[in-house]
Order: C-alpha cells, then structure tokens, then sequence
C-alpha cells in the first residue's frame, strides 16, 4: 500500500501501510500523537495519544493514562488528512514510520518555499501524479 503527501506543488508517494503523525499542541506546546492505518481508499486512526491536557486537548472519554500519555482508541475512518502550516506546531508535523521521523515541511519544500497545506492520503483512489522531491 502507498501513502500519497501532496501540497498545491508538490506530491510524493511513499510505500508504507501505517505511519504516526506526531507534533506539539500550538497552545499548550504538548506533545501529540496519532497511529494512522492504510485500509483501502481510507485513514483509519488506530491510537491516539497526548502528554497532557488543556486547551482544546481534553482526553476524550475513555482514555487510559500510560506512562504520562492519555492513550484512547479512536477508530476514526478518513478519506484523507489535511494539515495547515502554520509554524505554531514546534518542530512541525512529523511522519514516523519503523522508528525513524521525517519533517513534512522539508520534505514538502518547493523551489525554497514550504507549504501552507499538507494533504496526507491513501495513494489507492487518486494516485499522487507529481514526486519531484527527493524521498
């Protein structure tokens, strides 16, 4: 299965079946992080899980505290995920896969310029048609 990142200038697929999308709270500079699935044509969020709470980051119900993460299970099902740059999320957005990370607004960069959008989808309904970026 193949996982399509696309900004208005630039897409790249990459060959994986789940990732995790990490990042720090704009407000409460928290670390989060979610466990995405490939299944098909859709997103499915496995786990999620937040050092903490405050604003907008309420553990839903459900959730269990392991280890100083409020870890719960979603089973949200998504066409796809659309990720505004803002610069308010620390080191940005994140992509982990098999222990190693990679900033997607690097790794999105075109001609100098990092994008103000990232759309992350399943590559099976609309196949990525741009990779002129370095994988």
């Amino acid at each position: 299965m193949s996982l399509c990142l696309a900004t208005p200038a630039v897409a790249v697929t990459l060959a994986l079946q789940g990732f995790t999308l990490s990042w720090a709270h704009s407000v409460e500079r928290t670390d989060w992080r979610e466990r995405w699935r490939v299944d098909g044509s859709t997103l499915v969020l496995e786990e999620a899980r937040v050092r903490g709470s405050g604003a907008g980051m309420e553990p839903p119900e459900g959730s269990v505290l392991q280890q100083g993460w409020w870890v719960y299970h979603p089973g949200l099902r998504v066409p796809a995920l659309h990720l505004a740059v803002s610069g308010a999320t620390g080191d940005g957005w994140q992509l982990c896969t098999k222990g190693e990370c990679r900033d997607l607004e690097r790794l999105l960069t075109h001609d100098g310029r990092a994008p103000a959008s990232i759309e992350i989808r399943p590559d099976s309904e609309r196949p990525c048609l741009r990779t002129d970026v370095p994988r």
